[in-house]
This record gives C-alpha cells, structure tokens and sequence, in this order.
C-alpha cells in the first residue's frame, strides 16, 4: 500500500498542478473576452433591433453592467454546479449546444488519431522488421510534414485540389480530408521518435534470439518490438492528442464541421460570453483529462518514472 502511495504521490502533485493551469486557462480568457470592446447587447444593436434602452435594460438583465468580479464570481458558482448559463445570443441553453457540438469533435478527434496511430504504427514497424529503406525514407518525410507544413494551410491547398478544381469531395462537411490530413501531421509526431525506439530495441538480445529461432517479422514486432517501445508510444500518444485538441478546432473551422471549434467561432464574433466561457472550460478539462490518465498509464508501465 505504501508503495503504491509512493508511486501516484508525484501523479497527484502532477494533476494538481494540471488543473490550476486549467483554472488560470479559464481565468484568463473570461477577463480576454471582457476587454475586448463591444458585448452581446452591442453585436445585437448593430442590427437595429434594440434602442439605446433597451439595450441598457438587457445589459442590466444579463449581468453585463456589474463589474468583471462580480461577473465571475457569479458564472465560476453556477458553472461549480453544473449550470452553464444561457447563450446570449440565441437564448439556448449553453450545456445543450456543447452536448449538440461535442460528437462531431469527438468522432473527428477519434478518427484522426487512430489513423495517425496506424500510420505511424505501420511505417515504424515496417521499416524496422523489413530493413526497408523506403519506409525509413517515408518515416523522415512524415516527421518533415508535421515540422514543416501548417495544417490549416495544406487544408486550404486540399479544398483546392479536391473540392474546387477534382470536385471529389463537397467543400464543407466532409471529414475525410480534414481526417488525413490531421493524421499524416500527427503520424508524423510519432512515426521518427517511435522508429527510433524500435530499430535501438531491434539490436537486444532477446530479438536477436526470436530471429535466430525462425519467428516471423510481425511476431517479433507484436510480442517483442511493441511492447519494449510501449512507454514511448504512450507518451508520443499522449502529446498527439493534447495537439489534436487544437488541430481539430481549426479543421472544423475551414471545413464547416459543426463541432466545438465552430461553436467557438461563432461565440468569439457574437461577444457570446457564456458560450466562450463553457467551451474553454471543456476544452481545458479535456487537456487536463488527457495529460492526466497518460502520466499514470505512463507511471504504471514505466517503473523508471517513480525512481
């Protein structure tokens, strides 16, 4: 029991450190979005629909004239409860349009890693089990991809290719292309460290004596390679996803997916205070989450990390 303790104490100081970050994420971007000029009330007056009183009579309605103190004392108590308030603009309730949102960002993120995962598994493998120069070639290249191009930028280079000029894919709404082109830039995260691990742990003895007892190539990969690389892929995997939380946001975005990202968009023009707030807030506890359960998966298979 002891021991245990011992091992999850330096986890504990982790995620309580993973959270005050995640607390001062939220802090930070709710008194962000209060300096910048204009609210809700404001984004609705350019329409003509509200008169200088009214406009006043809302503000005073929705909190908006208290003071950013009060504002977020007032929004940190009802989010502590689970009640994210409604959306200034649309009059529905915040919680309902994130769990609308969430889907959509979820299958996208899933998708995207576990194709980058395989990509990145397929290459790195390959290239050791078979000495094959152009897997090792292409694991450079992948790596060069994820250093060198920008995502948003190759999306925008894809639209033109595949939906403007081919006429292959719709311009907004699918996730295929967003998909592949997410996963090459994460396979490439993966694919250089993680060949790497495996071409030094190829050279030990215990593979070494597989080879000399005739197994095949993917025997050795699966019951030898893979699990002696296992602590490098979890934490390759770990940083792959803390980027896809970003990356998917702006691939919704270029792509029309209608996910957090567009929420979050769409929050930002309106000066949407309640939806800005929820969805950063979701989006760091989804950071935190993902850091949290990879440093203990880590922690666990790893011995060398509690010494």
């Amino acid at each position: 029991m002891k021991t245990l303790l011992h091992r999850l104490a330096p986890f504990a100081f982790a995620l309580a450190r993973m959270l005050a970050q995640a607390a001062g994420i939220v802090v930070i971007v709710f008194l962000l979005a209060r300096l910048v000029p204009g609210d809700a009330v404001d984004v609705k007056g350019l329409d003509g629909d509200l008169t200088a009183a009214q406009q006043v009579a809302l503000r005073h309605e929705l909190g908006l004239d208290r003071s950013i103190e009060e504002q977020f004392v007032a929004w940190s108590w009802r989010a502590l409860n689970g009640d994210f308030g409604d959306s200034i603009r649309f009059g529905r309730p915040v919680s309902g349009m994130l769990a609308t949102a969430l889907p959509t960002t979820l299958l996208f993120t899933a998708l995207s890693f576990s194709f980058a995962l395989a990509l990145a598994l397929s290459v790195a493998v390959g290239g050791v089990t078979m000495g094959s120069r152009g897997l090792r070639g292409l694991a450079d290249l992948l790596n060069l991809w994820s250093i060198a191009l920008p995502t948003f930028c190759v999306g925008v280079v894809g639209i033109l290719v595949f939906s403007v000029w081919l006429g292959w894919l719709p311009v907004l709404g699918s996730m295929v292309l967003p998909v592949i082109i997410i996963g090459i830039d994460s396979a490439g995260v993966i694919v250089k460290p993680l060949h790497e691990e495996l071409r030094e742990a190829a050279t030990s003895a215990h593979i070494r004596t597989a080879r000399a007892k005739g197994l095949a190539p993917w025997r050795i990969a699966l019951r030898h390679l893979l699990p002696t690389a296992a602590p490098v892929m979890l934490a390759l995997s770990g940083l792959v996803l803390t980027s896809l939380v970003a990356g998917t946001l702006t691939m919704e975005v270029l792509f029309g997916l209608p996910g957090v990202g567009s929420l979050l968009l769409n929050a930002i023009h309106g000066r949407d205070y309640p939806v800005i707030q929820a969805t950063i807030l979701v989006i760091a506890v989804a950071l935190v989450a993902i850091n949290a359960v990879t440093d203990l998966l880590h922690r666990l298979i790893d011995p060398r990390m509690t010494s």
